[in-house]
C-alpha cells in the first residue's frame, strides 16, 4: 500500500509529481495551472497560503511566528505582487507554555511590521497533547499585482542574479537541532523581500525565493519550462564560510540547501549590472551576485549546469528526497 513519506514535503521532484499528478488535476483551472508561489486572480490581485512546521520553534535568527510572515510576504513578491493583507490561522498542542505563545505572537507582530501587511483574520485550534508538535501556523496572504513573471520571454544571455548567499537557514535548523553535535553560529536569513519589488519594472522577467529544495531545484525547474539550457559558475555563488565549513562536514551540498530571505532573478543580458548595482545597495542584498546565465550553446534545452571550480561541467538534476524534514 502507498503511504505518504516525508520526501512529498521536500520542495523537490517527489513534490513537483504529487502536484502534477494530483492536485493539478482534481482541481483544473488555469490560475492554479499556472503554478506560481501565488496565484494570480482576475482582479488584479495575487492569493498565496502556506503552512509551517519548522523543529524546533525557535532558532538561530527567527521562529516560526518570523517565518510564517515571511515566507508568505516572498511568495506574493516573487509572484509579481505587493503584500498587503494576510491571514493567521493557529494550531497549538495542549501543553505548549503560554510564554511561547506571547513570544510567538510578538514576533509576528513585529515581522508584519517590518513587510507592511496587516493581519486581518484568523482562527486558532487546540489540539491533545501528541497530537501536533507545540505549534503549527498557516497564513495565507493577498497582495496587488504589479507584473506576472515572463518565463516565456527568457533568452540566451539573460543573467541569472543570486541576492544574497546560500544556506544560513538550513544550517541554522541543523544547528539548533543538535542532532549532529555541530557547532555554529550561523543565523537564519529569514526576511521579507519587499525591497524587490520596484525591479519588476525594471526589466526583471522571473524571481524565486529560494526555499524548500535549495536553488539547485528552483533553477532546474525553470530550465524544464524553457527551450535553452541554464549554466551557473560555482566559483561567482556566495557563501559564507560558515555555512561551507559545515556542509563540508557533513557531506551536505549546499545548491540543495533553503533559504528564507534570498532569491533568484533572471534579468535581461543589457540591464543585469545595473540590477546588481541596485541590489546590492539595499542591506539584504549587498552579498547578491551574477552567478550565471542562460545559454544556448551549452548543454541542451532543460538542462542546468554547473561550471565547478575545476573547470568541468556538472549536471544538476531536482532534489529528488527529504534532505533536511521540517525546516520551514
Amino acid at each position: 500500500m502507498k503511504r505518504i513519506s516525508l520526501e512529498l514535503g521536500g520542495g523537490g521532484k517527489t513534490m513537483r509529481d504529487f502536484i502534477a499528478g494530483l492536485i493539478v488535476p482534481a482541481f483544473k483551472n488555469p490560475i492554479l495551472s499556472g503554478l506560481l508561489d501565488a496565484g494570480h486572480l482576475p482582479s488584479g490581485f495575487a492569493f498565496t497560503t502556506d503552512g509551517y512546521v519548522v523543529d524546533p520553534i525557535f532558532f538561530p535568527g527567527g521562529d516560526i511566528g518570523k517565518l510564517a510572515i515571511n515566507g508568505t510576504v516572498n511568495d506574493l513578491v516573487v509572484s509579481g505582487a505587493v503584500p498587503l493583507y494576510l491571514s493567521l490561522g493557529l494550531i497549538l498542542e495542549e501543553g505548549l507554555e503560554w510564554t511561547a505563545l506571547e513570544r510567538i505572537i510578538r514576533s509576528l507582530k513585529t515581522a508584519a511590521e517590518r513587510a507592511r501587511v496587516r493581519i486581518v483574520t484568523g482562527d486558532t485550534k487546540v489540539v491533545k497533547q501528541g497530537q501536533a508538535d507545540k505549534i503549527f501556523i498557516h497564513t495565507s496572504g493577498i497582495g496587488r499585482i504589479v507584473a506576472t513573471p515572463s518565463p516565456g520571454l527568457i533568452g540566451p544571455g539573460d543573467a541569472i542574479i543570486l541576492t544574497g548567499t546560500l544556506g544560513e537557514h538550513s544550517v541554522a535548523i541543523l544547528t539548533a537541532r543538535g542532532d549532529f553535535g555541530l557547532e555554529s553560529r550561523v543565523k537564519s536569513d529569514c526576511a521579507p523581500l519587499n525591497f524587490l519589488i520596484p525591479f519588476w519594472k525594471s526589466g526583471v522577467l522571473w524571481m524565486r525565493d529560494i526555499t524548500r529544495g535549495g536553488l539547485a531545484t528552483i533553477l532546474s525547474e525553470l530550465a524544464e519550462q524553457i527551450p535553452y539550457s541554464i549554466l551557473v559558475d560555482e566559483d561567482r555563488i556566495p557563501m559564507s564560510n560558515p555555512v561551507r565549513a559545515a556542509t563540508e562536514l557533513l557531506g551536505i551540498d549546499p545548491l540543495y540547501l533553503a533559504c528564507e530571505g534570498r532569491a533568484v532573478l533572471v534579468v535581461p543580458e543589457r540591464k543585469a549590472r545595473a540590477v546588481l548595482s541596485r541590489i546590492k545597495k539595499d542591506p539584504l542584498g549587498r552579498k547578491a551576485a551574477l552567478i550565471g546565465r542562460i545559454e544556448q550553446r551549452i548543454g541542451r534545452p532543460g538542462e542546468l549546469l554547473l561550471r565547478t571550480s575545476a573547470g568541468g561541467l556538472r549536471r544538476l538534476e531536482p532534489l529528488t528526497s527529504e534532505l533536511l524534514p521540517r525546516i520551514c
